[in-house]
This record gives structure tokens, sequence and C-alpha cells, in this order.
């Protein structure tokens, strides 16, 4: 390769800004690559096929930082594998987040004093596809912001037409084969929002409460009578038993009897349960079982009554007391007040701090209450979805997080399907003027006078058909047949159980469709091959992120104040399999300043003549290249397989640590530096190879860096290869020749000279930039007799002359020979200052020694003392005694001792 023109470097340099500003470049940079049809896949290549499917954000929402932690390292993956010559599939798109967006649309209304039931179930769902309209591209803005190479043109909804469709035929067939059926059981309630909400929406906080306890049966104590305690002193209106537990002596005599309730004046039974924990409290406690999870199980096992006392908005009802119509917490304090004035209050703990279940949408404490709900029947579905990762069909990484995985799928209860709400995928379910009840599909038509289940379907039913329906099942397509089962899906272990669990089932159930490339009664497709986790983001003390701790972060305020790039690099620097990741405002700094430490080093290299071709490899005769050259090519090469390996197991953190230190220590620090001398040697063959060295590693260092850092790399790739577009470019792949030990010990040598003469230097009270005469001693013996002008550049070093009197020395032990450096630094130095400075950090370094000392001998001291708090105090002593010895011996080429 030959340098280009003068006027051609020239102008590579001018095409860049004087200083990255990302604002400036990364808008119009993103549109332009959108343009070009670069993350666009092509169902028709003859590529081989790479598919990710986007978790979908809801339509309500921004992005935060666990969404854009998620984005980078999708990102990441679609870059590198199209440079790695993938034909890439990363599909985009929006969850229609049914409670969510209801209650947006709900709360704008009520501000014009209209309710959803004025409107009437069309009008009101006009107003929402209106919303959704107006404001759902704020998503898709934010995606642009950060550089997500998402195909743009298969851009999805969970209610568009195609997931409809989905939605009804998946509904259809789980119908059909007795997956899905209507039933009373006990459901999360919002009373707010007015439906059964997912466990996903119930959030557990630590309130703080009262315990009260209560009597049954007679307040004579020779009477039967049993005290129990309870949080919810309004929930006793619909007691059916008292439970003890069947070994407690206490109460056998009155189990299966009956006792008297206090309030609504029955007898109700007093049962045995093993459930019943004796040592808690009274070790008797009240049965609610319409109201209460734990309640409603011994329910069932015991056939009790379960009357259901509040209405859909937790009011109290069907009682027959004066609390009918009340509030639950007007009605807690109602209650607790008469049962006081009986004398049934024995005693109350307040505040008494207790786990209450919240609607994460609406705040409110969710109601348990029994309902009649649509139900998925998981057991087989579950253990089909476990299966496919035992048999190795998906795999899981980190695997450490299997464990959760299979405790969850081998253990999971039926899944409440329905919602009460208007805006969703309606249950196709139709009811008909005599009782009869059909299911129907997307081609059918309900018959003149049925009416259709007003329920909507959970959220999570449409999600989890997500990774096949966006590609056009139950209907045959080209991008079904080549890009399903997905790679890889990656979305956070905090919802493994939820959505990841849901794709499982549904994959595997549908998996034998002919569409999906199964026959009959074909097994398993599973709905992606690998499964990436990642973890939570944290504040920079760990703690977890949230708007109630106030200690959110906006990933987009970070790119406006320090750049898509840095956001990415801090982001995917801490993002390890499975592993939360603490960051701040000083980690996207660092970012920062590392774009910028690129940028400057590429700009470098084009202002001396450096450029890339990035239509061939430079032609580079190894044998004609410096110690410098080869080491640094070498570790290229090792850095490059480094980070393939980090890469293909998802370790995105270790990847970015190698580039990083690769990049800042080495290229920056070190080979910069050499290439400098090289550069300034009056040898222009030599320099000419520099160039050639110093492009090429640049170039593929910014190609390897590109999937995290899209935006300054391609800005620089462009400026130093004039070729089209780093996106587009081929990732960097191994030359195959051997490592050059000898280049790299003689480099390492090197380093480790100009380091020691450094803090020499510094030792010395020798400013960093002045010159100093010195002999260096063995050099040609250590074989460095090359690095020389290396060394006395970075060393600040100037060659002896005939007066050269050395007034200081060290030797620095190297591989293979010891080098005596000479130093004459009379006059450089303020020999009474320097000494003065000296003797004061002598004193303090022997006070610290004697302390240190001392206490290591007290003997009533290492008895009491933890064995953390004496390794720390060795530790003091042992450097305390090298700093002694070190400025003694300093003191002492002064003449001081």
């Amino acid at each position: 390769m030959t340098s280009p023109a003068p006027d051609e470097s020239r102008n590579r340099v001018d095409a860049l800004p004087k200083s990255w500003n990302p604002s400036e470049v990364e808008g119009p940079m993103y549109e332009g690559w959108v343009r070009a049809g670069f993350f666009g896949a092509d169902p028709t290549s003859d590529k081989p096929p790479f598919s990710m499917v986007l978790p979908p954000p809801n339509v309500t929402g921004s992005l935060h930082m666990g969404h854009a932690l998620e984005h980078v390292i999708m990102d990441a993956l679609a870059r590198r594998k199209r440079m790695q010559g993938f034909d890439v599939l990363w599909l985009p798109g929006t969850d229609h987040a049914a409670i969510a967006t209801e209650k947006i649309v709900e709360t704008q209304l009520a501000a014009d004093g209209i309710t959803k039931d004025d409107l009437g179930r069309e009008g009101f769902l006009a107003k929402v596809w209106d919303w959704k309209d107006r404001s759902g591209g704020t998503i898709g803005s934010q995606m642009r912001a950060i550089g997500d190479s998402v195909d743009w043109g298969r851009d999805r909804f969970t209610m568009d037409e195609g997931l409809a469709r989905a939605v009804q035929t998946a509904f259809k067939r789980m119908y059909d084969d007795g997956l899905i059926y209507r039933a009373e059981r006990l459901v999360n309630w919002s009373p707010e929002l007015r439906t059964a909400i997912s466990d996903i929406e119930v959030k557990y906080d630590e309130v703080e409460g009262e315990l009260v306890s209560l009597r049954y049966g007679s307040l004579d104590d020779d009477e039967p009578h049993v005290v129990v305690a309870t949080t919810r002193v309004e929930t006793m209106l619909g007691d059916t038993a008292v439970a003890v537990h069947p070994d407690d002596e206490r109460y056998r005599h009155l189990i299966g009897t009956t006792i008297y309730h206090p309030i609504t004046e029955r007898q109700i039974p007093v049962i045995a349960d093993d459930y019943v924990d004796p040592e808690f409290g009274s070790g008797a406690v009240k049965i609610t079982p319409a109201h209460d999870p734990n309640d409603f199980e011994m329910g069932l096992r015991h056939s009790l009554p379960m009357p259901n006392i509040m209405d859909e908005q937790a009011r109290i009802i069907d009682t027959g007391t004066e609390f009918d119509g009340m509030d639950r917490f007007e009605a807690r304090v109602k209650v607790r007040e008469r049962l006081a004035e009986e004398g049934r209050v024995v005693a109350e703990k307040r505040p008494y701090l207790h786990s209450v279940g919240h609607s994460e949408r609406s705040g409110e404490a969710i109601e348990p209450r029994l309902s009649l709900q649509w139900w998925v029947k998981v057991e087989t579905l579950a253990k089909a979805a476990g299966d496919a990762v035992r048999n190795g069909d998906t795999v899981v990484h980190p695997a450490s997080l299997e464990p959760r995985w299979f405790g969850w799928v081998d253990n999971m209860h039926d899944w409440c399907i329905s919602r009460q709400l208007w805006w969703g995928h309606r249950i196709p379910i139709w009811y008909g003027p005599d009782g009869e009840v059909r299911c129907l599909g997307p081609d059918e038509t309900a018959p003149e006078g049925w009416v259709q289940d007003p329920d909507v379907l959970d959220t999570w039913f449409s999600s989890g058909l997500w990774p096949f329906a966006t590609m056009g099942w139950p209907d045959a397509s080209r991008d079904l047949d080549r890009y399903y089962p997905t790679s890889v899906l990656v979305t956070g272990y905090d919802i493994l159980f939820f959505w990841v669990a849901r794709m499982m089932m549904f994959g595997t159930y549908v998996s034998g469709d002919a569409v999906l490339g199964g026959g009959e009664g074909g097994a398993g497709t599973v709905p992606f091959r690998d499964l990436f986790l990642h973890g939570l983001i944290r504040d920079q003390f760990g703690k977890k992120m949230s708007k109630s701790r106030g200690n959110g972060i906006d990933p987009l305020d970070w790119v406006q104040a320090y750049g898509a790039d840095a956001l990415r690099f801090t982001l995917a620097r801490g993002a390890q399999p499975g592993s939360d990741l603490s960051i701040g405002e000083s980690h996207a700094a660092a970012s920062r300043n590392f774009v910028t430490k690129l940028f400057n080093a590429t700009k470098f290299a084009l202002m001396n003549g450096a450029t890339a071709d990035p239509a061939s490899t430079p032609s580079l005769d190894r044998a004609s290249l410096t110690a410098a050259d080869r080491w640094i090519l070498d570790r290229l090469e090792q850095v490059q397989l480094e980070v393939d390996a980090a890469f293909d197991r998802y370790e995105f953190g270790k990847a970015c640590e190698a580039l990083y230190h690769f990049t800042w220590d080495e290229v920056c620090d070190w080979y910069l530096e050499l290439a400098k001398v090289q550069f300034n040697s009056g040898d222009e063959t030599l320099a000419e190879r520099t160039r050639t060295v110093l492009g090429s590693v640049l170039e593929a260092l910014l190609r390897l860096l590109h999937p995290v850092m899209p935006f300054v790399t391609e800005s620089l790739w462009q400026a130093l290869t004039g070729g089209e577009s780093v996106v587009i470019a081929n990732w960097p792949e191994s030359s195959g020749v051997d490592t050059d030990t000898t280049a790299a010990q003689r480099i390492t040598d090197t380093q480790r000279l100009i380091t020691e003469i450094r803090r020499f230097r510094s030792d010395q009270g020798l400013k960093d930039k002045q010159k100093v005469a010195a002999r260096l001693v063995g050099l040609d013996e250590a074989g460095l007799a090359a690095q020389r002008p290396a060394i006395a550049s970075l060393a600040q070093l100037t060659a002896p002359d005939a007066d050269f009197r050395a007034t200081a020395a060290l030797e620095v032990r190297l591989t293979a020979e010891t080098v005596t450096v000479e130093l004459d630094t009379s006059g450089a130095v303020d020999l009474e200052a320097e000494r003065r400075r000296l003797e004061k950090d002598l004193a303090a370094a022997e006070k610290e020694l004697a302390g240190t000392t001392a206490k290591l001998g007290n003997e009533a001291f290492l008895a009491k003392a933890p064995e953390a708090v004496v390794d720390k105090i060795r530790a003091r002593k042992e450097f305390a005694a090298d700093e002694v010895a070190r400025l003694r011996a300093r003191l002492a080429t002064m003449g001081a001792e």
C-alpha cells in the first residue's frame, strides 16, 4: 500500500470535525443507513440467516435504561452478524399494553368529564386508536436515537391485523384441544381498573398496617371460643371456617364442631388442615376462600362455601350487614370498631409492617377476588417448555439460571388470560340465545343474534405468539421459512417466567404446524435457539433504578449529554450474562472520554498520512517491520480472537474490556507514541511502513468496535478508508500468522524500561517534559538496541556528552539482562528543596512503620482483632517498610546519608 497524495490525506482529515460532536452527526447518519437499506433482511438472499425479534416495548411508554441495555445488546449482535456475512432480520414492534393504554385514554377523557361508558365500546376504541396513531411513535424515535439497526419495513404491533389473526387462530386451537376453559377462580383484582391483572403487574411493598386479634365464639371463657389475627378485618364478613392444625392439642376438642361468627351470627365450622402454623399467633386462622389465595386452596380441600363479599370496585356487598355499600377500607375501620364495642378485639398491633400487593399500573392495593375468568391449562404446555431446555433445543445463557427456569415451568399454575377491559384482543367466544357457546376462528362469522364475550385477552397472550406471528403465522410465508425459529432471544431475567415462558409454551405447542416446518405430530420446534438473559440496571450505589426511588436515568438524557456511543459502550461494558450492572454519570463520562480518545487517535493517524483500503488487505513484509509494528499487529490478532470468543458466549462486558484496554493502553498509550518516533526518524521507508501498519490496525479496530459504538466508528472508518460504510464492511478475520514472541518480548521490555525510568524521574522530582542526559548500560545485551530512539524519546532522555557525570542511577531487570540507567540531574532539580521533601516523607513512613510494627507485636490486639484487620495492618507495614527503604536510598544518592 502506498501513502495517499498529500491533498487526499488532507481532505480526509478535513472531512472530520475538529472534535467529535455526536449531536450533529448521529441523527443524519442513522437516517442515511436506513435510506441505504442496510438494516433490511432479504429472504431471497443466499447468505446464512440470523434472526431476532425485539421484545416489544409498551406503546404507551418510552425507553428506560433497562430497554436501552437490551437494545444495545441486540444491536451489537445484529451489526456483528451482518459484518460476518449473515442475512440479518431484527424485527421491531410494540405491544398494545392493554391496561396501561386504556388507563391513559380514560384519564384524558376524564379531564373532559367523559367516561368510556359514555362513549360505548366502539366509540372508546376509536379514541384509543386515535391516541395510538398520535402518540405511538415515541419508542421508534428513541430507538433511532440509540442506533437500533432494526428492519423498519417489518415493524409490527400486537393489535395489527396479522397479529389479530394469529391470536384468534391460537385461541381456537387451544380451546378445541381442551387447553382453554372458563372457571371461577381466585385472581388478582384491581378495584380501580376493575379487571383481573397478571402476577407480573403486581408489585409487593412493605406497608404499615395493623394486626388485629379477634375473638370468635363465646365471650364466656368457659364456652367454646378461638382468637384469630388478621390484617384485613373487613374480610371476616366472608369467613366460612376457622382452621387449626390437626395436631394442635389446644383445639383438638373443637375440630369438627361449629363456632359463632360475631358479625354474621352464623355458625361456621372449625376445620383441621396441615397448612396452619400452630406456632404463629394463636394457632387458629380465619378462612375467607373468596378473598385470600391460601384460604381459597383450603376452601377447595374442605369444600367450603366461597361467598364473594366485594364488587368490582371493592365495595362490600351481599353480607346482609350494615357494612354493605362501604369501601373495603372504610369497612375495615367500622367492623373493627363494632367488634371492639362488643369486647371481641383482644389485641391490636399498630403499626404492623407486612407485605401487600399493589397494582403496578394504578398503584392501589390489589384485592384477591373470586371471579369467573378464562384460563389456559398449562400442565402439558409447561412440560414442553421445560423439556425444550432440558433437551438442549434452547440453550440458556447463563446456564446458572436454568434452575430458575425449571423451578417456574415445573410448578406453573393455570394462567388467567381474560381481562375486563375494552382495549385488546377480544376473546373469540360467542354465546347463543339459548346458552350455546362457540369459539370462532379468524375466518368464521357468528350467527345473527349471538353475543361475543366482553373480555379481552391478557397482553401476554398476544406477545407470547410474537416470534412466529410477526412473521406471518398462521399463514405460510418466506419469512417463516427462512427466519423461524429465531436465532436468539435477548431479554431480562426478571421476565423469564412471564413472557419467555409464554413464548416457549406457544412455540412448542404450534410447532407441529406444517407452516412452521412441522408435520402431523411434529415435535417441539422452539421459538429461539439461544436465550440470553441480561441483568437489571442499578445505580452507582447498587440500588435498583425506579421512579419511586428517584434514581432512574433517562437513556436519552445520556445520548444528549454524552452521545449514543457513550451510552452504548457504558451499557455493553457492564453486560454479562445474568448479572446486574451498576452505572452512573461517571461511567458515561468515562465512555465519552474513550470515544474522544479513539477519535483523536484516528485523526492523528490521518494527519500523518495513514489510511487503509477496505477492498484489500495490505501486503506487509513482516520481516521488514519494526518490533513495535509486529507487536501491535499480533496484539490486534489476539484481541480479535478474544472479542470473537466473548461475543459468541454473549459476554459483552469482556469483549468491551478487551477492546477498551487494547485501544487505550496499547494502541494510544504505546503504539502511537512509538509510531511518532518512527515517523520522525527521517527514514521515509520506515515512515511509510508505519503508516500502513497504523492504518491497518485502526481500520480493523474500528470494525471490531462498530457493533457497540456505531456512530463514531462509521465517521472514522469512512475517513480512514474512503469506503461506503463500516455497517456493510466485513468482520475482521484471523490472519493465520504466528505470533512473533521475540517482538512481543522486546516491546514488553521496552515498556518496562520506559515505565521504570519515568517512575524514577518522578521520584527525582523531574518535570514530565524535562530532558536529562542519560547513559543506558546493557541495552544492546538486552536486545533493545533498535529501541534506543524510542526509549530516549518516551523517557525524555538526551545522549550524554563528553562532560557527562551521573548524579543518579537505577537498575531495571528485564527478561534477559539488567539495564543500568545513569542520569545527570545536576541543574535539573532543586536539591535542597527535594531533600526537604524526601526527609518529610521519610519521617511519615518511619512513623507508620513503627506504629504498625507495634500493633503487630501486641499479643492482646492480635488475639481480639479480626483476621481481615490484621491482614490490612500487615500490608500497611510492608508498604511502609518499602517506602522507608526507597526514601533512604534516594537520600543516599543525594549525599544526605
